[in-house]
């Protein structure tokens, strides 16, 4: 006898629920055969169903209220695509409770309350899928929770944000500034009108706690993740990471060091002859290290309808199968084991580099150096620009430091005072060097 069929409903009609609505109309026959049973899309709710009437597939329900949704006894899943906390996570814990399976690409609401919706979702006997809120097409989510379940992870390097890496590519690749190429990141669509979560490493961040939670049995909050974004880069940051054999990336790390967890997300110097370094554009990579399989790469698109739609009809597939629920199950049953002890940021211990604008005068290098090395860090290499003697007083310099392995705690103690020398002009910048 054949299975029932699944029925499904979309709750957001954006970019990524179009696609979804896209795939399961035109490849409606490959679907069931990959599921065994018929996926069927029911309903879509939106905020304004008058804007969207002429893009619903014939026969599908469209409505403004999630209420069409929790009536409907038919409906066997729910795919939530709104972004944002509220209301997704009111309206995740009614359908939970209404008895309808989750699949969702809402980062934010998985890294905020992916405990408390885990706990809800396995007392009512229930799954939440989640794929798609990591890096878009790249199968991330089932690697780590199903492929590597033979491995303890000891470490993920990723770059998780497609904005931040368009951006940092035509940065260096067109020899523009900061505000030109997110300007071009917007006016492509790869940057919104606000594009402070994707640049300031929050989005990274969240996506971070993701990986971490699942890699490492640890859950963190975005706080306590070493944070800096690339608002502040400018194109002779990157020539000069390039001059030394750098690219700059803006990357997040979740790494063992010494039985405690390594949490960062920050623009980063990565050797050129690194994997890491070589992914360019708005695509994105995830390595893993497992301590049998060694370090796996995922690379490809982080973001975009098709590709992000992709990852969410894996898992309405995987729900199908029954897949998903023994795979949320072994996701549970993972939260028994002890947590990792993050260790805190300020002991933090890389390589730098710094570069700052100084007034070019005697004794100010003196200075520096004095305040650099009372902190305990020690200089790698230092170089300074030439400068024009035209003008005395009012010529800069500007100084580009690597430094020796320091902590992060040293460093922000020497930034408060170097911040009191009155040869400091403006603010500086530092990045990690990734080893």
């Amino acid at each position: 006898m054949p299975a029932a069929d699944l029925n499904i409903a979309l709750i957001g009609f954006g970019t990524v629920g179009t696609g979804v609505a896209q795939i399961l109309t035109h490849q409606a026959e490959h679907l069931t055969c990959q599921a065994g049973r018929q996926l069927n899309l029911r309903q879509i709710v939106v905020r304004n169903p008058t804007r969207y009437r002429e893009r619903v597939p014939d026969g599908v329900r469209l409505s403004d209220s999630i209420d069409s949704v929790l009536d409907d006894d038919e409906i066997d899943l729910v795919v939530q695509l709104i972004g944002g906390t509220e209301p997704a996570l009111d309206y995740v814990r009614r359908f939970l409770a209404a008895g309808k399976d989750i699949v969702t690409a809402n980062k934010a609401l998985i890294c905020q309350h992916g405990d408390e919706l885990f706990r809800t979702a396995s007392k009512a006997g229930r799954t939440i899928c989640f794929e798609a809120a990591i890096a878009g097409g790249i199968p991330v989510i089932g690697t780590l929770t199903t492929a590597l379940t033979a491995n303890r992870i000891e470490a993920i390097e990723g770059i998780l944000n497609g904005t931040s890496n368009f951006i940092l590519t035509h940065i260096l690749n067109d020899q523009i500034s900061y505000s030109a190429a997110l300007q071009q990141a917007q006016q492509l669509g790869y940057a919104e009108a606000d594009p402070t979560l994707d640049v300031d490493g929050t989005d990274a961040a969240q996506k971070l706690a993701i990986l971490t939670q699942l890699a490492f049995s640890t859950t963190v909050s975005t706080d306590e993740i070493v944070r800096h974004g690339i608002e502040n880069l400018e194109l002779r940051d990157l020539q000069a990471a390039f001059s030394m054999g750098y690219k700059v990336k803006l990357l997040a790390v979740s790494r063992l060091h010494e039985g405690r967890l390594e949490l960062s997300v920050q623009p980063t110097l990565i050797s050129r002859s690194r994997t890491l370094s070589q992914i360019d554009g708005a695509d994105n990579i995830v390595a893993i290290t497992g301590d049998a399989a060694g370090r796996l790469r995922l690379a490809g698109a982080g973001a975009g309808q098709l590709p992000t739609a992709s990852a969410v009809i894996a898992d309405i597939v995987d729900i199908a199968t029954g897949r998903a629920a023994l795979t949320f199950q072994a996701l549970m049953r993972s939260k028994n084991r002890t947590p990792v002890t993050v260790l805190p940021p300020d002991e933090l211990c890389r390589r730098y580099y710094i570069r700052c604008t100084v007034d070019d005068r005697p004794h100010v290098l003196a200075d520096f150096t004095d305040i650099l090395g009372r902190h305990q860090i020690s200089i790698s290499s230092l170089h300074q620009d030439e400068t024009c003697e035209s003008d005395p007083k009012s010529r800069t310099a500007c100084l580009v430091i690597m430094t020796h392995r320091t902590t992060e705690g040293r460093l922000r103690a020497a930034e408060a005072d170097l911040a009191q020398l009155d040869c400091v002009r403006g603010s500086w910048l530092r990045m990690p060097v990734a080893e």
